[in-house]
């Protein structure tokens, strides 16, 4: 609360000076709401622009130290390398949670598995189960697609659901989301995960039990009601020194209006208004 009427106060005093141009850049996962909130805004404010491009968590992160991004998307949060190096650079790095997202483990359509435990999914992923008929499935050899290691979702399913044990070596890692879904969509064998919002009819999800006997499927519904266990923050970082440029899009973002465009994207809202 203190950190959105902070937010409100410099975004009133922007206001009556104009608004600079802003860059956001960072996690695939967070680039759909901060694309349409950022439209949504600059259509609320003429002289405003904002342009958004992804590449990855630690992309973003990266080019915030670099100075040649404003604000940095995230799906984990800044890791403690990151911080000191922004702390040796002498720069103050604030951190705010705009959404929550659940992610998604998905498969092929025709693959007849419909759940799946977290261990087996670690020991999928690990590569200890390789073929889909050890957990019920069709005689077909297990294909895993992962992200890259730049990608804040890929830390966070190692955290999650890994429990922070390494990927298989010979898993097949992708440069962004959209890689994954048509990777998965076109390989019959294949196992990947994604960003709720980003589920399709080319691929099918699977229902996720940590406890081995409560499996729940990845809905809004679920996340929401934190039956479903794969469910992280979405966060922006900027650099406090420049707050008073970027408060009016934060706190946009963090209205009713931005937190009803989050909802209606197919991600969780960090309060309900």
């Amino acid at each position: 609360m203190k950190t959105r009427k902070l937010l409100l106060l410099l975004a009133l005093a922007a206001a009556t000076t104009g608004m600079q141009a802003q860059r956001i850049k960072g996690s695939d996962t967070v680039l759909p709401i901060a694309q349409q909130t950022a439209e949504r805004f600059m259509t609320l404010n003429p002289s405003a622009r904002v342009t958004v491009t992804g590449g990855g968590t630690g992309v973003g992160i990266s080019a915030l130290l670099d100075q040649t991004t404003d604000i940095a998307m995230a799906s984990r949060a800044i890791k403690f390398s990151e911080k000191m190096k922004a702390k040796a650079a002498g720069e103050d790095l604030a951190e705010v949670p705009i959404a929550y997202d659940a992610l998604a483990v998905v498969v092929h359509p025709s693959n007849p598995v419909t759940q799946l435990t977290r261990q087996q999914l670690e020991d999928i992923f690990r590569g200890k189960i390789t073929n889909w008929q050890q957990v019920g499935g069709d005689d077909r050899k297990i294909v895993v697609y992962s992200r890259e290691t730049s990608s804040g979702t890929y830390e966070f399913f190692k955290e999650s659901v890994l429990k922070n044990k390494n990927y298989m070596s010979s898993s097949l890692s992708m440069p962004a989301t959209g890689a994954i879904i048509q990777s998965v969509s076109q390989t019959r064998g294949a196992i990947g995960y994604v960003g709720l919002a980003y589920v399709s009819p080319r691929i099918k999800t699977l229902a996720v039990s940590y406890d081995g006997q409560h499996y729940a499927a990845p809905t809004l519904e679920n996340a929401i009601n934190k039956t479903y266990p794969i469910v992280r923050p979405l966060y922006y970082y900027y650099n406090r020194k420049n707050a008073s440029v970027i408060a009016p899009l934060l706190d946009f973002i963090l209205s009713a209006a931005g937190q009803k465009i989050i909802k209606e994207s197919g991600y969780i809202p960090v309060h309900n208004e």
